[in-house]
This record gives structure tokens, C-alpha cells and sequence, in this order.
């Protein structure tokens, strides 16, 4: 397998996407192909002693998209940015993934624009696994579409369950619609006009409407809400772990000594709460219904969550999750086109 990752993409690039695609290599079994600017990333490999790995290459793409930029405008202009390079490494069959940590808005349109959409499938969705009291729930859409149609929602359902299933390993993953109540009547009408198309569905398994706090309990397997929802759903979560930390770690601090020794005893407990709140460890979201396999990573995203993204690229793509959802929407093909 080999990887298409934007070396240029991201706050900490492109040290730090050098860095997790070296430690890639090294533990996974894959090739990456670092796309962006030559001159800046071989001097990073003879830093770091890896210029002589066989299995990590170097494109050279001049141009990089800027987080300020228009997403759309900037990718038709910049044929020659990283992203869009990357992008068409895997249309033309060289690679078979990217990753970028760049702008989301330019991954998403570099998506459209380079490998289109897989047929039945009209805007495209970024899953997000968040860590539950018992595994995963996957989040759709966290970002990719603020103004979605119920089919649209009907249609990331679908994925959402395909992605839990195979990539997670996940039984007939239940599926929920994120609303302000269990039940059927309750939302506003982008909510009430998706539900009874939910019920419809025969390949997966809709439970019905979920709260918000359904999410970290793990009552649900895969939520599904419009990209302006999920996206303010996963920056509150990301906050609110990191607060919890950091109020563990004041409280420790400014307790007495009695208590600072006790903690000694379960500081692996807390070690082990950090690892699964830490979104490094998830590495990156699949951006779900685009024809071709693409990553999104966090804008701050480190080596190790650059390594992590590796790993699901490599895991999206052994499970061939775009095949499974080109067969199952082309299953469900009448009730995804309803529902405007």
C-alpha cells in the first residue's frame, strides 16, 4: 500500500508530518510518499537519518494551500499545491490514500475535485471516531457539509455504519440520529423529515433518535447530524477532555503531601485516561463518499498523530471501505435520492 501524505499541511508542518510518516514506515508495512516542497522536507530525512529508507519517497509539489484561504477558489488555482497533488497521485493510481492535516475545507474540495464521488453519494462526510465509556462512536458529519438535506444524512448513515463495521469491527453497528429527544416527533424539520427515511433503510441498523450525552456513554455505535452540529459536538468534546485533565492535574498539584503520594498509585490510571482522550491516538477521520480513500487530521496534528493516520489509512484501505459503500448505497439507491 502506498500513501500520498501532504507534507505541507498542518501548524507543525512539515517537521512533524516527516517525522510521523518516518515512524510509519518503520512499524507499518507501507510505503509513504511525502508530496510538498522538496528543498524543506530532504533536508528534514538527512536530519532525522531516514533519507536512506527505500519505502519513504519525496514529490515535490511548489505550491501550499493557506488555512485562509477560500478552500474551493485555492484549489482550481493551486494546481501545484501539496493537497491537490496528493490528491492526484491516487486518481492516476500511484498511491491508493492521502493524508492531510491542512485546511479542511481544501482536503474536502481537492476530494471532490480530484477523485469525485462515489455514485448515489452527493456530498461527501468526515467520520470521526470519539471515545465512549466502552470503545468508539463514530461521528457524521464533523465538518464537511453545514447545511445538509435529510438524504444527505440518509446517505452518511450508510457509510457510518460501513466505516464502524469493517474499520472497527463493530456487529451490526447501531446507528442514531443526534437530536434533543428520544423521540420520533421531537427536532426541528431537518431531523423529523430524516427519521422516517432512517426506518426505511434495510442495511443497517437504525435505533432511532440519541442525545448528546449518548456519545460518551456508548449507547450508540454511530451518530449521524448535519457538519455544523458535529463539528461544534467534537470541539466541545476536545475541550471539555482537555479540561478534565487539566483540572486532575491542579487538584494533585495543590493538594497536600499525603494525597500527592496516593496519587502516585493511580497516576498509570490517569496515564491511561489521557491516552484514550488524546485524538493523536485516532490518528485522522476518513472523509466518507469520495471515490478514492482520503484522511483528515487534526490542524495540530504531531508525529504521533500523523503515525496514527498512517495506521487508518492502511486500515481503510485493507477493508476496501469504498467498495463496501459503492455496493450498499447502490442497495439503497431509491431511498437515498428522496428526501429533499
Amino acid at each position: 500500500m502506498r500513501v500520498a501524505v501532504d507534507a505541507m499541511g498542518g501548524d507543525f508542518a512539515p517537521n512533524e508530518i516527516v517525522l510521523g510518516a518516518i515512524e510509519a514506515v518503520k512499524e507499518f508495512a507501507c510505503e509513504v510518499v511525502l508530496v510538498g516542497d522538496e528543498t524543506k522536507i530532504k533536508p528534514l530525512l538527512e536530519r532525522y537519518g531516514a533519507q536512506a529508507l527505500s519505502n519513504l519517497t519525496v514529490y515535490h509539489a511548489s505550491q501550499v494551500i493557506e488555512m485562509h484561504e477560500h478552500p474551493g477558489a485555492a484549489v482550481r488555482k493551486k494546481k501545484d499545491a501539496s493537497v491537490v497533488v496528493a490528491t492526484r497521485l491516487v486518481k492516476e493510481g500511484n498511491c491508493d490514500v492521502v493524508i492531510s492535516a491542512g485546511s479542511t475545507g481544501a482536503a474536502v474540495a481537492a476530494a471532490m475535485f480530484g477523485l469525485g464521488r462515489i455514485k448515489g453519494i452527493e456530498r461527501p462526510s468526515i467520520a470521526t471516531p470519539i471515545p465512549n465509556l466502552s470503545g468508539t462512536t463514530v461521528l457524521l458529519d464533523s465538518g464537511a457539509n453545514v447545511d445538509s438535506k435529510p438524504k444527505h444524512l440518509v446517505q452518511s448513515a450508510i457509510m457510518g455504519s460501513i466505516y464502524a463495521e469493517y474499520v472497527l469491527g463493530i456487529k451490526k453497528p447501531r446507528i442514531g440520529l443526534l437530536n434533543i429527544g428520544e423521540e420520533e416527533t421531537k427536532g426541528n424539520e431537518q431531523a423529523l423529515a430524516t427519521y422516517p427515511l432512517l426506518k426505511q433503510l434495510t442495511t443497517i441498523n437504525f435505533i432511532g433518535n440519541v442525545e448528546g450525552r449518548d456519545i460518551p456513554k456508548g449507547t450508540v455505535d454511530v451518530v449521524v447530524c448535519d457538519g455544523f452540529v458535529g463539528n461544534v459536538v467534537l470541539k466541545l468534546g476536545e475541550g471539555l477532555a482537555s479540561a478534565i485533565m487539566q483540572l486532575l492535574k491542579e487538584a494533585i498539584q495543590n493538594s497536600g503531601f499525603i494525597a500527592k503520594m496516593a496519587s502516585l498509585m493511580v497516576l498509570p490510571a490517569f496515564r491511561g485516561l489521557k491516552k484514550k482522550l488524546d485524538y493523536a491516538e485516532y490518528g485522522g477521520a476518513p472523509l466518507l463518499g469520495v471515490d478514492g480513500g482520503f484522511i483528515i487530521c487534526h490542524g495540530s496534528s504531531k508525529a504521533k498523530a500523523i503515525k496514527n493516520a498512517i495506521r487508518v489509512a492502511k486500515e481503510f484501505t485493507d477493508k476496501r471501505v469504498v467498495d463496501h459503500i459503492r455496493e450498499n448505497i447502490a442497495k439503497e439507491g431509491v431511498i437515498t435520492n428522496e428526501g429533499e
